[in-house]
């Protein structure tokens, strides 16, 4: 990765320094870009828990594919401001990738997923209701916690996107990959392409006749010879996607 040192102005390679670091998030710049702000949870966290001291160095991720050096300057109630020593910057090669998560039943299992897809890469989660969903309504927004949570613990500098559609008819207009137990193309022996791809789980109780119909032009891949849970489907994919 390509390291900008903005105190030298030079640039030099660097990734083993990231192994043991702390990572924050924050988009709050300042209209010169050489200070940010950390708001509430990271603030606290950062002065509270941790206990770090105006001087003190730590790293923010800006969710867009940056993580900064960056020295403390002031240390408030609800807030820590620091200034920017330097900057990396990453490329998301999964952002043509988006998996498409139905609704289950065991929301912790869902949540276990999601967790472990960021940690590997995973940066566009779709949630839909199939016909033979779970009626439950999705949990957006503490989805969007767990996934930031697990971007900083991973030390990632994507921030993912969530969405809900209600039923396949809403999926993004991509090509489709369905995984399917029949099929004799494993996807470990198939070449991820170009575009946009969504990579579509089934529910626990399969796809109705009608979706089937749907989905009739995708592309069906193996992914493994058992067969696995949607939650432990889903990260075997992220976890072989991401070795590709």
């Amino acid at each position: 990765m390509l390291l900008m040192n903005m105190e030298k102005g030079s640039f030099f390679l660097g990734q083993n320094f990231l192994s043991d670091i702390e990572l924050y998030y924050s988009t709050n710049f300042s209209n010169d870009r050489n200070s940010i702000i950390l708001l509430n949870e990271e603030a606290r966290h950062i002065a509270r828990v941790m206990r770090h001291q105006v001087g003190d160095e730590i790293f923010v991720t800006n969710g867009a594919g940056s993580i900064f050096k960056v020295r403390i300057s002031e240390i408030g109630k609800e807030h820590v401001a620091a200034n920017i020593l330097s900057e990396i910057k990453y490329k998301n090669k999964l952002e043509n990738v988006f998996v498409c998560i139905p609704i289950i039943k065991n929301f912790d299992r869902l949540e276990f997923a999601i967790e472990k897809c960021v940690e590997l890469g995973i940066t566009n989660f779709t949630f839909y209701k199939a016909e033979r969903s779970f009626n439950k309504n999705p949990k957006l927004e503490r989805w969007e916690k767990i996934a930031t949570a697990a971007m900083k613990q991973s030390l990632r500098s994507f921030l993912p996107k969530l969405e809900f559609v209600k039923d396949i008819n809403k999926m993004i207009d991509t090509d489709i990959i369905l995984f399917d137990q029949k099929s004799k193309r494993h996807f470990s022996d198939w070449k991820l392409p170009n575009g946009k791809c969504s990579f579509i789980f089934g529910p626990e109780g399969g796809f109705s006749d009608n979706e089937m119909k749907q989905l009739g032009n995708s592309t069906k891949l193996k992914l493994a010879e058992n067969r696995l849970r949607s939650e432990t489907a889903i990260i075997t994919f992220a976890a072989q996607l991401s070795a590709l």
